[in-house]
């Protein structure tokens, strides 16, 4: 009897919890909006002002076909779908020609490297490559230490080595997964308003 009361309780007060948080549910899709919004804006801008050495980097150490098609469709991708990010419009659209283009960088460019992004020696993640890197900085280290003005130059943070695993492109592929799902968020998003706005203008017709 104990357990069923408690049983009942806890589902109470668990549906409590769901429906307050439901009108804050729109809050995480905007956060997630808000974050990749200018990393893939900025990624497309860079490919577009470089956009002959990009073409030639598709094609050339990436060995992607047709290159230059490809440059503009990445940056189409990264310059129009960040900016569709920030308002909230289309967003399950524009997250899968966003998501493809994170699995060509996974697979193209970041996949030989590991998964992690810095050379981290002390991560259990860490490959013989990042071992290697990390043995790269600490003579690095010793140099400036010998040579340079090592306080001015680490005044900003340590210095670190890239190692340009998939660590970062995985993770902004996971989180647009997750909007792909979601949606733009409901409240937060020009998709819930113009969503609502056509259900209201059919009901009324």
């Amino acid at each position: 009897m104990k357990t069923r009361i408690f049983l009942d309780t806890a589902n109470r007060y668990n549906n409590n919890i769901v429906h307050t948080l439901s009108y804050a549910e729109g809050i995480a899709p905007l956060l997630l909006r808000l974050f990749l919004a200018p990393i893939m804006m900025q990624a497309g801008w860079n490919k577009l002002i470089a956009f002959d050495s990009t073409a030639a980097w598709f094609g050339g150490s990436l060995g992607l076909p047709v290159p230059e098609l490809m440059a503009a469709m990445a940056i189409a991708a990264e310059l129009v779908g960040g900016a569709f990010l920030v308002v909230g419009l289309a967003t399950r659209f524009v997250s899968l020609p966003l998501m493809v283009t994170m699995l060509v960088a996974i697979f193209s460019v970041h996949w030989s490297n590991g998964w992690l992004a810095l050379a981290d020696a002390s991560s259990w993640l860490a490959n013989d490559q990042v071992i290697e890197g990390a043995q790269r900085k600490a003579r690095a280290i010793a140099i400036l230490r010998e040579h340079g003005n090592y306080a001015w130059l680490t005044g900003r943070g340590p210095i670190t080595v890239l190692n340009n695993g998939i660590e970062f492109p995985a993770t902004y592929f996971l989180m647009l997964l997750t909007l792909l799902f979601t949606g733009g968020g409901r409240y937060t998003s020009l998709d819930y308003w113009l969503h609502r706005s056509l259900n209201s203008a059919r009901d009324q017709g």
